[in-house]
């Protein structure tokens, strides 16, 4: 009888990563089995029964508003505390917050950027407005006033890439300047400083799934382009003092503390198994299975492979929790079935690319399908 009580025990022993753009919606489409399917989710307390994050490459919000519009989307109650947006692991690098940073991207991004720590910003606009010169793309926008108009401008001490801006030719263009001048672009220096100064970028997605009936350019495409334009210049390679979304670790690992904390929230210990659902085999899929990697390392005590996990997190890096971490590809986003389209776009600091670590676990056809494959897995009713 005590077996019986066992095998039937309603507390999940695992926890679900959700992907929003081509899992939940496509554009500002809500997908047909998604308020159906997250219903399986709910407690009779209207609450979440399972341990749930949401984890995307968005970074033109707050987490706060992303969590609005999910409670719409899915018709429960989503906190912000189980949203990850791309940049939310940069609150873990409280090295940089204090230094003075360019932002770029759309949404509220000094908002995001005050919400992450970093407590000095500049923007892209407040830039070209003290160095009218340098913003000389548009013939029909020059202005030949060099700068700095105000002669107490700051010296730029990073850049903090949220999302992709929306006039690419002059963020390019001035990130540039700033990455080859040490943050100060009043003239070219007889030597070029070599490392630049910090980058920190969110987002790597080459590629995402809109109402378009193509995948259109993310945030990855204008990073390549940033990168390539500055090795085309200086002969040198762009560095990254922190890449964060998928599919780094760290915003796996990020994922995992959180994932845990909403655990406890609902009266759950621990969570042995995290499942990742996802559309991209690049981002969501390449990331979970590498974090897979880095649990099981963990697990059996040989010491972490990482991209420098512990280098990057310092005293800030806790025990992971988690053993495994399961990766699930749905079909209604980037990931088309019989599709000849395969682009290969795993961001280029995480080259060469092992083979098996862009295979799922799991294909299914949908974001019910896949909660479905969970309870199954997970013997959970």
């Amino acid at each position: 009888m005590f077996f019986c009580l066992q095998h039937l025990s309603t507390k999940p022993k695992f926890g679900l990563l959700f992907d929003i753009d081509g899992v939940i919606i496509r554009g500002k489409q809500i997908l047909p089995p998604v308020k159906e399917s997250f219903k399986r989710l709910q407690g009779d307390n209207g609450k979440f029964r399972v341990p749930t994050l949401f984890v995307t490459n968005s970074g033109n919000s707050l987490r706060k508003q992303k969590a609005a519009e999910l409670s719409k989307w899915i018709d429960i109650k989503v906190t912000e505390s189980q949203v990850v947006l791309a940049h939310s692991p940069l609150q873990m690098f409280d090295y940089l917050h204090n230094k003075q940073v360019l932002i770029s991207g759309q949404g509220p991004i000094t908002d995001i950027a005050r919400e992450l720590g970093f407590k000095k910003t500049t923007t892209i606009e407040e830039l070209v407005k003290n160095f009218p010169c340098l913003d000389y793309i548009n013939v029909k926008k020059r202005n030949p006033i060099c700068g700095p108009v105000d002669p107490n401008f700051p010296q730029i001490e990073g850049l903090l890439l949220l999302s992709e801006p929306i006039n690419w030719e002059t963020s390019l263009q001035l990130m540039v300047d700033l990455l080859v001048t040490n943050g100060m672009p009043t003239g070219l220096p007889a030597v070029i400083p070599y490392p630049h100064i910090p980058v920190l970028a969110c987002n790597m997605d080459l590629l995402w799934a809109s109402e378009a009936p193509i995948p259109r350019y993310g945030h990855g495409a204008f990073l390549l382009c940033l990168e390539n334009l500055y090795k085309k210049v200086t002969g040198k390679n762009m560095t990254y003092a922190a890449l964060v979304g998928k599919p780094s670790e760290i915003t796996y690992y990020h994922a995992n503390q959180m994932l845990v904390n909403h655990a406890r929230s609902i009266g759950i210990d621990n969570i042995d198994t995290i499942y990742a659902i996802g559309d991209n085999i690049n981002t969501d899929i390449f990331g979970a299975n590498l974090y897979d990697k880095y649990l099981s390392h963990y697990e059996s005590g040989e010491g972490t492979k990482s991209r420098s996990l512990e280098k990057l997190l310092g005293k800030n890096m806790k025990e992971p929790n988690a053993k495994a971490c399961i990766s699930i590809l749905v079909e209604t986003g980037v990931h088309q079935r019989d599709s000849k389209f395969t682009p290969e776009h795993s961001p280029r600091d995480f080259l060469p690319v092992d083979d098996g670590l862009c295979k799922p676990a799991f294909i299914v056809k949908d974001v019910g399908q896949a909660i479905n494959l969970t309870f199954k897995e997970e013997k959970f009713e």
